[in-house]
């Protein structure tokens, strides 16, 4: 848990000092790492399994789970199945348009049962995970927007 309490210690000490843009440069680098996390999120391709898909399956639900919280992380699934990942997105854009200054934490969350297996490298699409990789780049996403990049 050390790497989330420096992730978000360091997003603090940085919106701290990009006080008069805080609300912004926060949407702004919030998107970025949604985008990052979302890009990341393997699909089930049935194809590379080693086992067998259950009938009728479908790539996409991981991808298609990933919430957006403020001060609460989320607690439930979604049943959204979104193999490009643009309607998780999409959710992503309008509830990140709605952070305010008042707000503590960012939460990005993905309830479904395997997600801790794919995050710690269960996937060969994405052997580094997708939240360590996007925590290492989210500083580079804050200096961004802060800038105005």
């Amino acid at each position: 848990m050390s790497n989330s309490n420096n992730f978000i210690s360091s997003i603090n000490a940085f919106v701290d000092k990009a006080k008069a843009k805080n609300e912004l440069v926060v949407k702004k680098a919030s998107l970025e790492i949604l985008q990052d996390i979302i890009r990341m999120s393997p699909v089930g391709q049935p194809e590379l399994w080693q086992g067998y898909a259950p009938k009728g399956y479908t790539g996409g639900r991981f991808r298609g789970n990933w919430q957006v919280t403020f001060d609460i992380p989320a607690t439930n699934e979604l049943d959204r199945i979104d193999p490009s990942g643009m309607d998780t997105l999409k959710d992503g854009i309008e509830q990140i348009g709605r952070y305010t200054g008042g707000v503590q934490s960012i939460y990005f969350t993905n309830n479904l049962p395997y997600s801790v297996r794919l995050e710690f490298g269960h996937s060969k699409q994405a052997p580094n995970g997708m939240v360590r990789v996007a925590a290492l780049n989210a500083q580079v996403h804050f200096e961004n927007a802060a800038r105005g990049g």
